[in-house]
């Protein structure tokens, strides 16, 4: 709780002495899912070409790449906050401050990451009390979820978030340090794909063979984008791994395992029923 504090406090210290926004723009999907969670959501009026959730983001004007926006078209819309997370801050953030716009910064990389970020979106928009009944609602939802695999056998798992269409090209992982790691942990599963700092990396088939996991789980992006398709037939290629013996290949394409917000019980729910389907 307090490395979470200390996060919400480094956050918020930009948006400290300022007025609640009242026309604000989300350059994420994780972070316009995070102002709905804390009720600022009708006060957002651009977005990225990313959102899926809420439903009614899709009407909202869409502003353009995740690192690349139209900034012509989000000072058209006079935001007084502009909310990025740090993956975005090296492309965006001197720009939006040479614009003079009022930015919040945010950062997603863990678990404890994304909580104290919903604590800085609330602060930064005058939702405070909403935000920490966010938190304390998330933070429960993910317990429950680690207590129903609690003393059950920790199936080793490879978490595949990109990859070459229809080949195992180009493979990147999550591993040790990410969100997405923390979350098949909580579903009962054990990450075994070698630490990385960035909380990703990538994987040749040697080092899957090494590996050797008994369930891999391989994000193809929504039944719509460029890596949908059967996740197992691409994995055909390599019968001698265990999860491809033991049919453990599971496909995921869910619009919200990606997202670093209150989604992430969904994930890890989603994850438990994967690695646990004897769980209900």
């Amino acid at each position: 709780m307090r490395r979470a504090f200390l996060f919400a406090l480094s956050f918020a210290l930009c948006a400290a002495g300022a007025d609640a926004p009242r026309r604000i723009v989300s350059l994420s999907p994780d972070l316009t899912e995070m102002l709905y969670g804390v009720g600022a959501f009708h006060r957002v009026v651009g977005v990225s070409n990313y959102e899926t959730y809420p439903p009614e983001a899709a009407k909202l004007p869409h502003l353009g790449q995740l690192h690349n926006p139209d900034f012509e078209k989000l000072t058209a819309l006079r935001p007084d906050l502009v909310v990025i997370n740090n993956a975005q801050a090296p492309f965006l953030e001197d720009t939006l401050k040479e614009l003079g716009l009022r930015v919040l910064k945010t950062s997603n990389r863990s678990i404890t990451e994304v909580l104290a970020s919903m604590i800085a979106i609330g602060h930064a928009t005058g939702n405070d009390s909403e935000a920490a009944r966010l938190v304390a609602a998330t933070r429960d939802a993910l317990d429950r979820v680690a207590r129903k695999t609690a003393g059950l056998s920790k199936p080793r798992v490879v978490l595949i978030v990109n990859r070459t269409p229809g080949t195992l090209r180009d493979l990147s992982t999550a591993t040790e340090g990410s969100f997405l790691a923390e979350l098949v942990e909580i579903a009962g599963g054990q990450i075994v794909a070698p630490p990385a700092q960035s909380g990703y990396r990538k994987l040749g088939k040697e080092d899957l063979l090494a590996i050797n996991p008994d369930i891999i789980l391989d994000f193809i992006h929504g039944p719509q984008s460029r890596f949908a398709g059967d996740p197992v037939e691409a994995w055909r290629e390599m019968p001698e791994l265990k999860a491809v013996r033991g049919h453990g290949i599971h496909g995921v394409n869910e619009d919200f395992v990606p997202h670093a917000s209150q989604r992430i019980v969904q994930t890890a729910a989603l994850f438990a029923k994967l690695i646990h389907p004897e769980i209900e």
